[in-house]
């Protein structure tokens, strides 16, 4: 389709020249017939040449220049001069980088010497008027298609550039849009799935006690209810943060000074939990704090489901660094009905790594650690 248009374009510029030509030397030219024909033999060749400049710029400024010469030779005549500086214009707009160059000294050194014969010949007055003449004819086309060109050529690095910018802005909103997502799934994730772990543990136990059992179900019960309590509350919280900004401080206890009450809760699922703290306690920065917490959570909640019945908690304060451990024995002797999906390591290593931390975990000589390091000497943003 574009070739066509382009195509069309050309066959529009020979026609339209060698009608003006026709025009200009068969109608309004008063030489003799047989010189007129001539002349507009010329400048329908300069007309063939104006069309096929765009396209083959070299070929197009030969036939050009030889119709112009011959022109020149035979009258000269006002069509083939102007059909002439429709192809060097062209030559200029759509010729390679040199070409232009090389018509533009062409032109000059033309210019030049007609100016200096005429000077020599018949004197200042004639020579300034011819050299300007020619000048028009000669340089000016060509430096208007430079322009043209220049002006085509900073457009169209104006639209690529315009272009990268908006694909690079839909690609930091994708790549915004997804860690978005992942950071609300590993919220939810903490929030929903902990408590919802000790809910399924505790009414699977209620399940089994006998009918008559009425204590030990009603303290089933007691802590089925706690949990969901506080998981929704955590939950509400969690909504309220992700609607404001990152530096809100949920009103719910979610740093280390929770830990104490994490564990008692924990405990009610039968599991024996050890807390050991090595160095002196002190205010983290919140993302710091909040993340300690996530991930204490997290993994006391892998103890209840896959350990034995004791975790022991280390939280150690370090100069730059605060460091948790958490070790439990490996192979609980039935199938929880708490399955995981492994999506609370995968949470806790995404945690660690945005706060700069390190994160490791796996089973060593009967027990399963989690070990993470995180920064705690500064803000973290």
């Amino acid at each position: 389709m574009m070739q066509w248009v382009v195509m069309r374009r050309d066959l529009l510029i020979i026609v339209a020249s060698i009608a003006g030509a026709a025009v200009l030397t068969l109608g309004a030219h008063d030489g003799p017939t047989e010189l007129r024909w001539q002349l507009f033999g010329a400048a329908v060749v300069a007309s063939v040449a104006a069309g096929i400049t765009r396209a083959r710029p070299v070929g197009g400024v030969l036939l050009g220049t030889a119709a112009a010469l011959t022109d020149q030779v035979l009258g000269p005549s006002l069509a083939t001069v102007l059909i002439y500086t429709q192809v060097l214009y062209d030559a200029g707009v759509y010729g390679s980088r040199r070409l232009p160059r090389i018509l533009l000294w062409c032109g000059a050194m033309a210019t030049v010497a007609v100016t200096v014969l005429l000077l020599l010949e018949r004197g200042a007055a004639p020579a300034a008027v011819n050299g300007v003449l020619v000048a028009l004819i000669l340089i000016v086309p060509v430096i208007t298609g430079l322009s043209v060109r220049e002006w085509r050529d900073r457009s169209a690095a104006d639209r690529r550039h315009a272009e990268q910018v908006a694909r690079l802005a839909a690609l930091d909103d994708r790549q915004a849009v997804a860690a978005e997502r992942t950071r609300m799934a590993r919220e939810l994730h903490d929030v929903v799935a902990n408590h919802l772990s000790v809910v399924a543990i505790h009414a699977t136990g209620a399940l089994a006690l006998p009918a008559d059992d009425h204590a030990r179900r009603e303290q089933a019960l007691s802590v089925i209810r706690e949990h969901a309590v506080r998981g929704l509350a955590e939950l509400r919280e969690s909504i309220r943060v992700l609607r404001m900004d990152d530096t809100a401080r949920p009103g719910v206890d979610v740093g280390l000074d929770g830990v104490p009450a994490l564990a008692e809760r924990i405990g009610q699922t039968g599991l024996d939990v050890r807390t050991v703290v090595d160095g002196e306690p002190r205010n983290l920065p919140i993302a710091v704090d909040m993340a300690a917490y996530r991930i204490v959570q997290e993994s006391l909640t892998n103890a209840v489901k896959h350990g034995g019945d004791e975790v022991t908690l280390e939280i150690a304060y370090g100069a730059d660094d605060l460091l948790l451990t958490v070790t439990n024995p490996v192979g609980a002797p039935e199938v929880h009905p708490a399955e995981g999906s492994g999506a609370g390591l995968v949470g806790m290593r995404e945690r660690a790594s945005l706060l700069g931390g390190t994160f490791a975990a796996g089973a060593d000589d009967g027990h399963f650690r989690v070990r993470v390091s995180l920064p705690a000497a500064r803000e973290v943003p």
